[in-house]
């Protein structure tokens, strides 16, 4: 069996995530006090116990997803499952950022810092109510691309995030993604849904936070990881230094290949892939991508010892 380690993005946080892994595991609970100390603040009282509003705000979910996600990896590793026991690593969106520290590509405090660095610059790239994102249910990624081409009419609207073969996201001006939602029920779309985000990620607006990004990623070490990284703008495997740096800048404004990237890895002989930290959204795209796939959510001092359990 040849597995593959996946991360969950924006989306899949819950107030209380990670608190029975900190709980659990004292290399779990080093995670929240590191990435606390990196960005000066208690996050981890935030994740526990504060509101999901608050822990919802993207400067916020964005690291906290984050230390979730290398607190399950810790608590793995203090079992006697290390990283090497997957051969790839991938992530959605952000979840790239919790791959690389997963796979020791960037330190876990750098991470925190790039990640809060990320998420305030992708909400103020542009001014809230200007932008918005919306999933197409029903049609592939080319009636999508289509359909936003259809729709932009001089502003942006591009296909943000290819999910599965029944959701393509896309991202760009309200009024145009507005359009696209319209044109896509016209077109067969079983539905379109506006998502309510607080801005239009993974499209040319953000470019300003790409920016932003290029100076924060040029200012922070960036080893090759210990697992090779499939790439969200690239879905394929990448392991040089300089490669990462490029792609996670061209990531801000690029599409999340996440369908052609399982579809890759499941190429490449993955069978197995393990949804590493909160939620269970990718595992539902995974299935929908190739049924013949399997897919667990490890999150909880539970699913690891069921894990265990399963030898």
């Amino acid at each position: 069996m040849t597995i593959a380690f996946v991360f969950p993005g924006q989306g899949a946080q819950s107030i209380g995530m990670g608190k029975a892994l900190a709980e659990a595991y004292p290399a779990s609970k080093a995670v929240f006090d590191e990435v606390d100390e990196a960005l000066g603040e208690a996050l981890s009282q935030l994740i526990w116990e504060g509101e999901i509003e608050e822990l919802t705000l993207t400067q916020n979910a964005q690291p906290a997803l984050m230390a979730t996600s290398v607190a399950v990896i810790r608590a793995l590793e203090a079992e006697g499952i290390g990283i090497d026991k997957a051969s790839f690593v991938a992530g959605h969106s952000l979840g790239e950022y919790s791959a690389l520290a997963a796979a020791g590509a960037i330190s876990l405090a750098d991470t925190a810092r790039l990640l809060r660095t990320r998420g305030q610059a992708m909400q103020s790239a542009v001014p809230v109510g200007e932008g918005a994102m919306a999933a197409i249910l029903g049609l592939d990624l080319d009636a999508v691309r289509a359909v936003a081409e259809e729709a932009a009419q001089g502003e942006v609207c591009q296909a943000a995030n290819d999910n599965d073969p029944t959701q393509v996201v896309v991202s760009g001006n309200k009024a145009a993604v507005e359009r696209a939602a319209v044109i896509a029920k016209e077109k067969g779309a079983k539905r379109a849904v506006m998502l309510p985000v607080s801005a239009p990620f993974h499209c040319a607006l953000m470019q300003p936070a790409a920016d932003v990004m290029a100076k924060a990623l040029g200012e922070v070490e960036i080893k090759a990881p210990a697992v090779p990284l499939i790439a969200n703008v690239r879905a394929d495997e990448v392991t040089d230094p300089s490669e990462i740096r490029a792609l996670l800048i061209e990531q801000v404004t690029g599409s999340v290949r996440w369908r052609e990237s399982v579809q890759a890895m499941a190429g490449k002989g993955v069978t197995e892939f393990w949804e590493v930290g909160a939620g269970k959204a990718l595992s539902g795209m995974i299935r929908k991508i190739d049924r013949s796939l399997a897919s667990k959510a490890v999150g909880t001092p539970d699913d690891i010892q069921k894990i265990l359990a399963d030898g």
